[in-house]
């Protein structure tokens, strides 16, 4: 099986010469097809550049990225739009949607962008609203969800094109336990039920115990990976290996996160 993504020797510097910071200083992975992959890693290690320069939002300094057999760094004009709509799917911490849109209309923004015809949109509305359960908020402003809600509707909007890949940025980050597990238990099962392959950078150690690998990058660097030994090793099991490795490599959570 080929892999859906390979990045090697990826660079992404700011600043110049003695004051030039190293966001990310040749990293190299690959990312399988329905895979659930996890980045930790301490504020300003890299993470969210590394998912900004997959989805093209910035450009990288070095390496390459290669997706589906096709260099993205390479993609202009329509075929970049293309890449960003279709390819993957964005899921952001603080949501994202439109607030004059209601939850209907956000979700199906892209298909709209993208000339998806209507019978066809009604369905893939209806097949993932249902999945997620936010039927109910669909006539909804935003102002009128709760965050939970939010980003369960941002969730079907990053999957309504069926992108080859969702890019999920700190998803949980502003929502409260209960939220966050339904979101993270949603996606968990999209990926072992639809083989929906997952990017997810996180900082919490619950939601990080849904994924399949984890690696953690430092200084621009990855420098530790653990996989969870799947279906074997049981969701506690795999979350005490993460805690574990934490303080081995940075002497507790809070050098790590």
């Amino acid at each position: 099986m080929e892999p859906i993504l390979k990045i090697e020797s990826l660079k992404k510097y700011y600043g110049r010469s003695t004051n030039q910071t190293k966001a990310l200083n040749g990293i190299t992975f690959q990312v399988m097809p329905g895979e659930f992959l996890g980045i930790m890693g301490s504020s300003g290690s890299g993470k969210s550049t590394l998912l900004n320069c997959i989805a093209a939002v910035i450009q990288s300094d070095g390496g390459t990225i290669v997706m589906n057999g096709r260099q993205i760094q390479t993609l202009k004009g329509r075929k970049l739009a293309d890449y960003r709509g279709k390819e993957i799917g964005y899921l952001f911490q603080n949501f994202e949607l439109l607030d004059n849109l209601t939850g209907r209309e956000n979700i199906l923004l892209p298909l709209a962008l993208h000339n998806v015809p209507e019978k066809e949109s009604r369905r893939r509305l209806e097949q993932l609203t249902s999945y997620l359960e936010i039927m109910e908020v669909l006539e909804k402003f935003p102002a009128q969800m709760s965050g939970g809600q939010k980003q369960r509707v941002a969730a079907a909007r990053a999957m309504i094109l069926n992108p080859k890949m969702i890019l999920a940025d700190e998803p949980t980050g502003a929502l409260d336990s209960k939220n966050a597990k339904a979101l993270m238990e949603k996606l968990a099962g999209l990926n072992q039920d639809t083989d929906a392959t997952i990017l997810m950078v996180t900082h919490d150690t619950n939601a990080a115990s849904y994924c399949k690998r984890i690696l953690f990058i430092q200084d621009g660097v990855i420098f530790h990976e653990i996989r969870r030994d799947v279906p074997r090793e049981s969701q506690q099991a795999f979350y005490e290996r993460i805690l574990k490795v934490m303080a081995q490599l940075g002497g507790g959570s809070a050098n790590v996160l």
